[in-house]
């Protein structure tokens, strides 16, 4: 009878372009994806499923070791214990944005009255969707420049039965009519300047947008202006703008929200003690 850990065993020696603890993640994650293993069963060495459909090993180490993301290889990703469809149309949700998710789920959890939030740049959907699901007095709508990611964005609401209102919308464009008023403003915007694309790793710039990425050197605050602007103009007397930073920039970012006249505002670190989100309000 055929068990996990001799093929987990293989999948990490076969899987080279990536450090052995990365490697050895990977090979957990792809049991769990096909056979529904969990670390301790393959750990315990349990039976592989009797009557299970094997995947192209071959072509999956491939596209591996050519540092293809995991995620993309089996399709999804997990995200606040959701899991997502992802592509190369969208970022693949990281765990620093799940902490700035959390941090807005704390926020709001007490509000009885109607919360509507906006996310802006939303791609997958991973954060208008996880609020959607989380806080039901949320009113959530997400907007996005690409069509690819609003399309994957809908399928993500779909799968999991989020009401979620995507719009294709240009946060550097938003139409001078435009009226609405929201209690949360989040983003997770391009901030990655392009000078640092030369220490990225592979698996980030051949395989995700760019798009949703990089903003040029000379003004890598484009984004954050943008969308402090946006609040100052339409986030409610109770509100609260959520934003992912970089983490050179955490001052430079803090500066712009004061500059606008925000006069609650906090940076937060991440668990490397670096600035990754602020938190902003009037």
């Amino acid at each position: 009878m055929a068990t996990a850990k001799p093929l987990y065993e293989r999948l990490s020696k076969n899987i080279t372009a990536f450090p052995p603890e990365e490697a050895r993640e990977m090979a957990f994650m792809l049991l769990d994806h096909y056979f529904g293993l969990r670390k301790t069963d393959v750990l315990t060495d349990k039976p592989l499923p009797p009557n299970r459909t094997e995947p192209d090993w071959f072509k999956i180490l491939e596209r591996l070791n050519r540092q293809e993301p995991i995620q993309h290889v089996i399709g999804t990703t997990i995200f606040c214990g959701l899991e997502f469809e992802v592509s190369p149309d969208v970022l693949i949700p990281r765990p620093e944005t799940e902490d700035l998710v959390r941090l807005i789920m704390h926020d709001f959890a007490d509000r009885t009255d109607d919360v509507p939030i906006v996310d802006i740049g939303t791609g997958s959907g991973c954060i208008a969707i996880t609020l959607a699901r989380f806080l039901p007095q949320s009113v959530v709508t997400g907007w996005d420049v690409s069509e690819k990611a609003l399309a994957l964005a809908r399928e993500n609401a779909r799968n999991l039965k989020a009401s979620v209102d995507f719009a294709i919308q240009d946060i550097l464009a938003v139409a001078d009519d435009f009226n609405r008023k929201f209690a949360c403003v989040v983003s997770n915007p391009p901030y990655v300047t392009r000078s640092e694309a030369a220490g990225m790793d592979r698996n980030v710039l051949d395989y995700e947008p760019g798009i949703a990425l990089f903003v040029e050197d000379n003004d890598p605050l484009l984004f954050y202006k943008a969308v402090a602007d946006f609040c100052v103009k339409h986030l409610a007397n109770n509100g609260a703008c959520y934003v992912e930073i970089n983490e050179r920039f955490g001052e430079a970012t803090r500066a712009v929200f004061v500059e606008r006249g925000f006069a609650n505002i906090h940076v937060y670190k991440d668990i490397h003690g670096k600035d990754r989100s602020i938190r902003a309000a009037f």
